[in-house]
């Protein structure tokens, strides 16, 4: 009898954090405590400084390491900016930072917007695109952790370099060629932006002309996280607004933006929330949709 007690303490130990062994794209922050001793564990503060404050230096989840947005996680090509960068470059990124494919990723945004909760979900994305689903978003990010005690540190941390090795899944990333091909079949286009770019009655300086891809439906990226409660929609909220939106589970859906940011909530939402197979993202959004004058803008 004691060595059966024994077997299942080391058992329950080895399976610390269950949803981190599951992979669940949100994790909270009282599993994330739960997995602070795995070793395969590496969290990324993605926040970005800005002007003179460096959030990371100011103080962060104890252990984790910085991994700014605005570095290296997204590139200029062929003057579109925002969009994916090269398998081996962003690969490289990756495990120097301390990532190898045996790493279990939680990355925390700061927690406080849907706009940088998509800093979040498109660093998601982009460890999905490479094949590694080892990956997961703290739900609330730095802001939750705070809120519930979470033990912080202003001490740095790095990691030895690794090597990762991509295995891309080309059907996570459309490309403009797929979006024009979607204007001819049954591919539904997901528009994340705001209600004002969306109907054309403002856009972003890097988008020539205003409006959105004919015939997308508009899924703001500020209805999918709620700041207040530092919460993502939930499951049976998210079915809800999608079957307003006329959004089909079992259909192919492409989400868009200005550069792919907002675009990869939308995704995020679609394809790991609410469980749809075949949702992809495009990257070039309308950054690079209207840089021709041929494609269409309604």
């Amino acid at each position: 009898m004691r060595l059966i007690l024994i077997v299942c303490i080391l058992l329950s130990t080895h399976m610390i954090g269950p949803a981190f062994g599951q992979h669940q794209p949100l994790i909270t922050v009282e599993q994330l405590k739960q997995s602070l001793n795995d070793d395969t564990l590496v969290i990324l503060d993605i926040r970005s400084p800005r002007k003179s404050r460096n959030f990371y230096e100011e103080g962060h989840i104890d252990g984790a390491i910085a991994a700014p947005y605005n570095e290296g996680w997204r590139a200029t090509v062929d003057g579109v900016i925002g969009m994916l960068p090269a398998v081996p470059e962003i690969s490289d990124h990756i495990g120097g930072l301390g990532i190898s494919n045996d790493s279990n990723v939680v990355i925390v945004p700061h927690g406080n917007s849907s706009t940088d909760f998509s800093a979040a979900t498109r660093i998601y994305w982009t460890f999905k695109v490479l094949g590694h689903d080892a990956v997961s978003i703290l739900e609330g990010g730095y802001a939750a952790w705070l809120a519930k005690g979470g033990r912080l540190s202003k001490k740095s941390t790095t990691l030895e370099p690794k090597i990762f090795k991509a295995d891309f899944r080309e059907e996570l990333v459309s490309s403009e060629q797929d979006v024009q091909q979607s204007l001819n079949d049954a591919t539904l286009l997901v528009d994340a932006r705001p209600s004002a770019q969306y109907l054309g009655k403002a856009k972003s300086p890097v988008v020539k002309r205003a409006g959105t891809i004919p015939e997308a439906v508009n899924l703001r990226q500020s209805t999918l996280y709620d700041p207040r409660n530092t919460t993502f929609l939930s499951q049976s909220e998210l079915k809800a607004l999608t079957h307003d939106l006329s959004i089909s589970e079992s259909g192919k859906s492409i989400t868009f933006c200005n550069t792919g940011h907002w675009a990869s909530i939308a995704w995020f939402a679609l394809s790991e929330i609410a469980g749809q197979e075949n949702v992809s993202l495009y990257d070039g959004s309308m950054a690079e949709w209207t840089e021709k004058d041929s494609n269409p803008v309604q």
